[in-house]
């Protein structure tokens, strides 16, 4: 290899350094931002599943209640009230 090709080589190896440096400090920001970005990201969506969680709970507590109240209203027989009768009937053979 001659002088000016090891020359020529050695530039090109001094700047793909001094590039790899540059690029590699700005490489490192973004992986910086893109993990904070990341576990927001996560945190969102950990305090999105809570709040739809506590929501479906209240809202099945309140259809649970309304159901209740439509059952009481209407006078229908409960479970409670079916395996009264089921005893009596078996009391009396029947």
């Amino acid at each position: 290899m001659d002088k000016n090709t090891k020359e020529l080589l050695y530039k090109a190896l001094g700047l793909a350094l001094v590039v790899k440096d540059e690029f590699s400090k700005e490489f490192d920001e973004v992986i910086k931002e893109a993990k904070l970005s990341k576990e927001e990201i996560k945190k969102v969506t950990h305090e999105a599943k809570d709040r739809a969680k506590e929501q479906k709970e209240t809202f099945e507590q309140t259809l649970k209640e309304k159901v209740k109240s439509i059952v009481n209203e209407l006078g229908l027989a409960t479970k409670k009230d079916i395996q009264e009768l089921k005893d009596l009937i078996k009391q009396k053979n029947f």
